[in-house]
């Protein structure tokens, strides 16, 4: 049986509290027996005391008035020869002063309770035994606040640190939702816009034509909703996710029949039995439908060809066609391109695409690493 989540989460807190208020206890009850040792039971001496232990209680919530009030108190008792130890609570009270406050209100603090010491102490102790204990009461008060500053930088990098790690987690989620939002919304838009285009060219004088064309459109957005409601449950979900299976190899033949009845044929060949992991499967389809989809859009009328060659370690795509060989639209700076090499960087892989140097078209080809 688990603990409920909003114990669990006061628990670190309960316990400083509790190591804080053992702490006032214990100093307080300690300095009663020094008073009591060194001038029987005086009631100022009590009263001393009280304001030497008691404000470690608070020191969390007020770090600077805790420790002002300690140090003084702990003074008077030097004044008063009650106090019988190295200036304990001042120590641990200074400790959380360094590690809550900058560092110069810190150092200011610091110097303040030096210069406190060194006279009290001077006052009631003989030479050369002020010089001694005033020294080593510095030495420790020194390391005490060098250990809180100490602690308050490493906090402060760690903190900053989980901030750049949280920053860049959101920036390559909203780079994959682009991209994922750009290869459903560009490849549907462009086979629909291609098809409402030849049904409204032919719908007076062949509108068996026309009907296709509409059927095809209708298919295609069916399947465009389909994937968004997949996509934006996925981002919605902040309990149990969607399991539907994301595209991946077995949704190549869909995505070339797609392009067939936009009037690109295409000649899709695999080759290798590796079963590829969910991510790369999805990275190999959004590369092959986002090359096919230029291919539609700006080389159209041409003939594609898809080839996907898988290993125990790698996985490799090419798509080339024999259309015009241009891929960005004039005046238009596509995401396309720039999508697959993300896709394709993600796993330290290789992209290339340009013009077929064997002769016209267009070449895309990707290498992605797996192992």
């Amino acid at each position: 049986m688990t603990a409920p989540p909003r114990l669990v989460k006061w628990l670190p807190v309960a316990y400083t509290v509790a190591v804080d208020v053992a702490a006032a206890i214990t100093a307080t009850l300690v300095y009663f027996t020094f008073v009591e040792l060194t001038h029987g039971p005086v009631p100022l001496g009590y009263v001393v005391a009280f304001f030497v232990g008691a404000p470690l209680a608070v020191r969390r919530r007020w770090p600077l008035a805790a420790y002002s009030v300690v140090v003084v108190a702990q003074n008077t008792a030097t004044l008063l020869h009650i106090t019988l130890e190295v200036y304990t609570p001042t120590l641990f009270a200074l400790y959380l002063v360094a590690v809550a406050l900058p560092r110069r209100r810190s150092t200011v603090a610091l110097l303040g309770g030096l210069a406190l010491t060194a006279v009290c102490v001077t006052i009631t102790e003989p030479w050369p035994d002020d010089l001694g204990i005033t020294t080593f009461v510095w030495l420790l008060m020194v390391t005490t606040w060098a250990l809180g500053w100490t602690t308050r930088v490493r906090r402060e990098y760690v903190g900053k640190k989980a901030e750049e790690e949280a920053e860049r987690a959101l920036t390559e989620e909203r780079l994959r939702i682009a991209r994922e939002l750009h290869d459903i919304v560009a490849h549907s838009l462009t086979m629909i816009t291609v098809k409402a285009g030849i049904a409204n060219h032919v719908a007076d004088d062949h509108p068996a034509e026309a009907k296709e064309a509409l059927q095809v459109i209708e298919k295609t957005s069916r399947a465009t909703l389909t994937e968004m409601r997949h996509l934006l449950g996925v981002l919605r979900s902040s309990d149990t996710p969607d399991l539907t299976p994301v595209p991946g190899m077995s949704d190549l033949p869909t995505l070339v029949d797609r392009a067939a009845m936009a009037g690109v044929p295409v000649t899709l060949t695999t080759t290798g039995t590796t079963a590829l992991p969910d991510g790369v499967a999805l990275a190999v389809y959004r590369i092959v439908q986002e090359s096919v989809t230029n291919v539609v859009k700006h080389a159209a009328p041409a003939e594609c060809t898809v080839k996907i060659t898988t290993t125990d370690t790698t996985a490799t795509v090419e798509v080339t066609d024999n259309g015009r060989g241009e891929r960005v639209l004039a005046g238009g700076n596509g995401h396309g391109l720039a999508g697959m090499r993300e896709r394709v960087a993600m796993y330290n892989g290789t992209f290339t695409a340009g013009p077929d140097p064997r002769g016209g078209g267009f070449r895309v080809a990707a290498e992605l690493p797996f192992a």
